[in-house]
């Protein structure tokens, strides 16, 4: 009964004003029968209701869930629509279009090729984000035997790899010059990737540096120059076995959207006219399906090179990530062994597709 009293009285001291302060001599207070039942009461439903939290909280299968909210989908830019991938024309895939991070605003390396300019400028900064319509993209680098093909057919100049080793049906065709490769994918009723479809087609939307994600490149994902040598350490036959052998397309796993060889194998020209930074490029670099000064015309004044990516079989690691970029002359001279792939955006492809179908 004590025990009783002095809760009560505890309870009757918290409800009063000033409680929290020093209380006075308990043996003035006096506290009725009914309060001290009614407080002792309370203890015990106060004593319940923890256990049953207590019982609730170890089962945590009686929980719902915490579903997190969608990101926000983003629209695309004024006057323009996302067109649906479809049904992508054979040997290629869809790349769907969206926004992306085009570029890094941090570029440790520095570029060891010797054509690449030695300003300390980084020509893949600063990061911005741009869109892309949805677009199909060949799976795999044009191959020799693609481009003999067209050549026999006479609609292709006679160009060709400048290496022994380098000529089996299944290799990337290489040395061939920007016009060239132009005018091959031309004549499929595609064009030149732009610099922002192959980098979309590296990185994904997510802006990840390779196209299996962001660890490093090594030779069991890429055909890169590693500690055992060029090529991965594989000779080329004949003199100057160093050099390192052109592999097949497809020799490694697919990255996304089931694409070959977009980090490694061979360089690869693109549609984009190289400027020394994506500030040097402004406007033509940025917005929706940017293509580079003067849109990647045969010429563009105060423009030099063109832009090639996606590292190769001949360069380490840092040159095969999905940003960077390098540049040369348009016409190839003196000859490099760069390969090339073709895209087109798919609504310029359904549009060409209804053009060309008879009238009924």
């Amino acid at each position: 009964m004590k025990r009783l009293l002095a809760a009560g009285a505890s309870l009757l001291f918290a409800c009063q004003p000033g409680a929290g302060e020093p209380p006075g001599d308990p043996a003035s207070e006096t506290v009725s029968p009914t309060q001290v039942e009614a407080s002792a009461t309370a203890e015990e439903d106060s004593s319940e209701s923890a256990a049953a939290v207590d019982e609730g909280s170890a089962d945590a299968t009686d929980l719902e869930p915490v579903v997190p909210d969608e990101p926000p989908v983003r629209s695309p830019p004024a006057g323009f629509s996302l067109t649906p991938c479809g049904d992508a024309p054979e040997g290629t895939t869809c790349v769907p279009g969206g926004w992306f991070t085009r570029g890094v605003d941090e570029d440790p390396h520095t570029c060891e090729q010797a054509d690449q300019p030695r300003d300390g400028r980084s020509s893949v900064q600063p990061a911005a984000e741009v869109w892309v319509d949805s677009f199909y993209m060949d799976l795999t680098e044009v191959t020799n035997l693609a481009y003999q093909a067209c050549v026999r057919a006479r609609d292709c100049e006679a160009a060709g790899p400048l290496y022994r080793d380098y000529d089996a049906d299944t290799q990337p065709i290489t040395g061939m010059n920007w016009f060239q490769a132009r005018d091959f994918c031309q004549g499929r009723g595609m064009r030149l990737p732009t610099d922002a479809e192959f980098e979309l087609a590296s990185r994904g939307p997510d802006g990840e540096m390779y196209p299996w994600g962001n660890e490093p490149a090594d030779c069991e994902r890429a055909i890169i120059m590693n500690e055992e040598g060029r090529a991965c350490g594989v000779p080329k036959r004949g003199s100057h076995p160093d050099t390192g052998r052109i592999f097949e397309v497809a020799s490694r796993p697919a990255g996304r959207y089931g694409l070959f060889d977009l980090s490694g194998n061979a360089e690869e020209w693109v549609n984009d006219w190289w400027s020394g930074d994506y500030t040097e490029c402004g406007d033509a670099c940025l917005g929706a399906n940017p293509m580079g000064p003067c849109d990647g015309a045969d010429e563009c004044r105060g423009h030099r090179y063109k832009s090639i990516r996606g590292g190769s079989w001949y360069w380490t690691a840092e040159h095969a990530h999905g940003a960077h970029r390098r540049r040369y002359e348009p016409d190839n001279d003196p000859a490099h062994h760069f390969g090339f792939r073709c895209a087109v955006l798919v609504v310029d492809h359904a549009s060409a597709a209804t053009n060309a179908a008879p009238n009924p």
